[in-house]
């Protein structure tokens, strides 16, 4: 591996899982921007000073962490952030249900994260609107493929850095018919990308909360779940649960009371919370819970042929 312009280790407090605090940001196994390799992590990612690649190692009770290209001196400073610094979780009491208690007792290393990438984590929430999992994530690896750039450093082939917003707003109506983006999201896109400079300033806004909801709310396009989906992965946001998601409230309320609710269910069940919301929402992902297979599915959109 060639030397790194930037180095660090991070030592946190408390026990770190790279897989589990970073899994928000995965779309895929063959997701452009982030890649597991071996114990490690690579991720790109465009950043104020330009592209950057970033590595991640873990060791006994540490991260050994190396950035390349030039952005690498931002990526370095932002490691602790995106491994959970400033992540309270003393002010959650999960002991009253056993299984959140359970849940948490076994996960010790979740952390939410906090990108500090706005823009990009606006643009994969707008992406998942109203479609499922599958159709999202090719949508991401098409575009990223096709309008992403080389990442710096030594990444695995075929990763890419995130477009900058002025490429994004370049990307002609064809392109985005060919990755099966309807014209309503990447309308939504165009947006964002005319307005992504102020985007970022919401970082100086705290970790979310309502101020933030607000702003990113202004923008025609973005709701309540698209929101909350971008203050979790770019903010930290521990109380933003995704209202209005296909299929989260049933997860909760089958996790927590053995049966299904809707959005209305969900935010009853989760206001004993108030505060740690999304990191109950975290819990009940990272323990492994899934639904009873049974109810209708979500139908795939294919845009491309209209």
């Amino acid at each position: 591996m060639e030397s790194a312009a930037f180095t660090t280790t991070y030592t946190p407090g408390a026990p770190v899982s790279l897989s589990l605090t970073l899994r928000p940001l995965v779309r895929g196994t063959h997701d452009p921007t982030l890649r597991y390799v071996g114990g490690g992590v690579w991720r790109t990612m465009l950043t104020p000073h330009g592209p950057a690649t970033l590595h991640l190692e873990p060791r006994a009770g540490a991260i050994d962490a190396a950035a390349w290209g030039p952005g690498a001196e931002w990526a370095i400073a932002g490691v602790p952030e995106l491994l959970g610094a400033g992540d309270e979780w003393d002010g959650l009491d999960v002991a009253g249900n056993a299984f959140l208690a359970d849940s948490r007792r076994r996960n010790p290393g979740l952390r939410l994260l906090r990108t500090r990438q706005v823009f990009e984590m606006l643009l994969i929430a707008i992406l998942e609107q109203k479609v499922t999992g599958i159709e999202a994530r090719r949508a991401w690896r098409v575009l990223l493929t096709k309008f992403g750039d080389v990442p710096p450093g030594p990444a695995p082939a075929g990763m890419r850095v995130f477009p900058s917003a002025e490429r994004w707003r370049r990307v002609p109506s064809w392109e985005w018919h060919k990755a099966g983006v309807g014209p309503q999201r990447s309308a939504t896109v165009m947006r964002a990308a005319s307005v992504a400079d102020s985007l970022e300033r919401t970082l100086a806004d705290g970790r979310g909360g309502p101020v933030v909801e607000k702003k990113l709310r202004s923008l025609p396009g973005i709701g309540v779940w698209t929101a909350a989906e971008t203050m979790q992965r770019a903010h930290g946001d521990a109380d933003s649960p995704s209202v209005g998601d296909y299929h989260l409230p049933a997860v909760v309320g089958w996790a927590l009371i053995g049966k299904p609710v809707d959005d209305d269910g969900m935010l009853e069940l989760l206001e004993p919370y108030a505060g740690h919301r999304q990191r109950v929402m975290r819990l009940i992902e990272a323990s492994g819970f899934r639904k009873p297979a049974f109810g209708p599915r979500m139908t795939i959109q294919d845009h491309r042929g209209h």
